[in-house]
């Protein structure tokens, strides 16, 4: 018999295999060590999955809604024009199934009197290049067809490979209904805004009815004293006359002449009917003024003199106001503007106003209105010595229904108005404090002619 080798005595083996003796306690320790760690690392990346796994439900979901929420039609496509998916407003629009659709080319879905390569002419390389409002008939579910703006948008992958296009669009019908009611608001808007300017010029003018009374007071009384004059001197004259036309002796007639003093009012007629002329001119000018202001001129676009609006509107205001109410004008001779005078008085009456009701609780309410002229414009400046305008309300000054007045004092719209009134002649209107105290607004306008 042959000599078996002696049995292997290395350390940590046995004489079976894959059995290992005198490994060390820290041995066993490291490797269950590295085993929790695995383990944990294991529990990480499973958490981390799921939170990765639910965002993508939750945006799936999103995306989901804001589809199925669309009321415009959605089409997606491939590169070759093939549907790959669809929102439920198409697949209600042409009474088909997602499922039925997708894989179909993009042209089953035109009415059959659009020719393929019309379309594909208007939509364009798919994929390759956006169209924009491109109107061409769908069949509906009914059969008809329908025509649909369409706006076709291209897809791209992440690295900026070309995936295809989405089509959106909405029914023509839709649309033009859409703009009806746009422009029917727009028209309604104009309207309300003209029946708000109409209405703030009224209240304006009821405001200062006593100073516009008091001022054709004046001219009329002045008539209607020369009338009763004149009316006395046609009486004598006519005395005369008849006495003359009976054929009185020339001493008769002399005596006649002194007594009825002919000469005295053949010499007084000249200047009474000129000032009765002047009386009725007088007064044809404050009702045609009051005519211009408040008749609804917003389209009205002809010359006027700015300076003769501005005092105009002072002395209206100022026949109304306080006795104690005090207005410096100092402007050029011209201020020769285009546009609506009316309008512009409307705007001068309302800052001359707003001056009077802010200086109420001063000894020496005063207003100081100056003019400069620079680069075919003029600034017409309004400086009060009231309280000036608080900090909070300086950037809603302008905004319509904003007043610091009392209830039942002031609508909130003189200002609003105003602003777009300058606004429409080119101009701007502004509010600030000035360094002496006091507001002051500014009224910045082209000159005409420049």
């Amino acid at each position: 018999m042959s000599e078996q080798p002696p049995p292997d005595k290395t350390p940590g083996h046995t004489g079976h295999p894959g059995e290992l003796i005198a490994v060390d306690e820290d041995m066993w320790m490291d490797v269950i060590h590295k085993m929790d760690e695995v383990y944990s690392d294991l529990l990480q990346y499973e958490v981390a999955l799921e939170e990765k796994n639910a965002k993508l439900e939750e945006s799936q979901q999103f995306i989901l809604s804001v589809l199925t929420s669309m009321s415009d039609i959605m089409v997606v496509c491939d590169r070759n024009g093939r549907i790959e998916d669809v929102n439920r407003s198409l697949v209600d629009f042409c009474g088909r199934d997602a499922g039925e659709l997708r894989g179909r080319p993009i042209h089953d879905l035109f009415a059959e009197d659009v020719p393929h390569d019309r379309a594909r002419e208007l939509l364009g390389s798919f994929g390759q290049q956006a169209v924009h409002d491109c109107e061409l008939p769908l069949r509906a579910a009914d059969g008809g067809a329908v025509p649909v703006s369409l706006n076709c948008t291209p897809r791209f992958s992440a690295v900026g490979k070309s995936l295809g296009m989405v089509i959106t669009g909405r029914p023509v019908g839709e649309l033009r209904k859409a703009y009806h009611a746009l422009r029917q608001a727009h028209e309604d808007l104009k309207r309300t805004q003209q029946q708000l300017l109409h209405s703030e010029k009224m209240a304006s003018l009821g405001r200062l009815v006593a100073g516009v009374a008091h001022e054709l007071n004046n001219p009329i009384s002045f008539v209607l004293g020369n009338v009763h004059a004149l009316k006395r001197y046609a009486e004598r004259l006519e005395r005369y006359l008849a006495a003359v036309h009976a054929g009185e002796p020339p001493a008769a007639l002399a005596e006649l002449r002194g007594e009825l003093r002919i000469d005295r009012i053949v010499a007084d007629l000249p200047p009474l009917i000129e000032g009765t002329i002047e009386g009725a001119e007088r007064t044809r000018d404050i009702v045609d003024g009051l005519k211009r202001f408040s008749a609804i001129d917003r389209d009205e676009n002809r010359p006027f003199d700015l300076r003769d609006v501005v005092e105009r509107a002072v002395r209206w205001v100022c026949k109304a106001a306080r006795d104690n109410f005090r207005v410096d004008v100092d402007l050029p001779d011209e201020l020769p503007l285009t546009g609506s005078s009316g309008q512009m008085q409307q705007v001068v009456m309302n800052l001359v106003q707003n001056a009077c009701d802010a200086t109420a609780g001063r000894a020496d309410p005063r207003l100081d209105i100056r003019a400069e002229r620079s680069d075919g414009r003029v600034r017409i400046l309004f400086h009060d010595n009231g309280p000036g305008l608080a900090a909070e309300i300086l950037d809603r000054i302008f905004d319509p229904f904003f007043t610091t007045k009392p209830v039942g004092m002031g609508t909130g719209l003189g200002l609003a108005i105003s602003y777009g009134i300058v606004e429409r002649h080119g101009g701007r209107l502004s509010a600030a404090n000035h360094p002496d105290g006091g507001a002051l607004f500014t009224v910045e306008l082209p000159l005409a002619g420049t």
